[in-house]
């Protein structure tokens, strides 16, 4: 089954993610099937740049969202929005 999460990337205590869609045996920071996005939690404003329409690609073809991917989402579409 094919998950989209995050893969932690950046040094220790500065924290950088990739929006990964993996293979949900595969570890957090394995191997990936492609890149959508990527989360920056310590700049400010949060900088949340994802790929919506490869993002959809991957929820039409079975895969599956993890909470936090969820939510930054819908965080990605209402700033699109607005």
């Amino acid at each position: 089954m094919v998950k989209i999460r995050l893969a932690r990337g950046g040094r220790k205590k500065r924290p950088f993610y990739r929006v990964v869609a993996a293979d949900s045996r595969m570890t957090r920071d394995g191997r990936f099937l492609e890149v959508v996005g990527t989360y920056n939690p310590l700049s400010v404003p949060k900088e949340i740049k994802i790929n919506l329409e490869r993002v959809n690609y991957w929820l039409e073809n079975g895969a599956q969202l993890s909470e936090t991917v969820t939510n930054l989402v819908k965080m990605a579409k209402a700033k699109v929005e607005a």
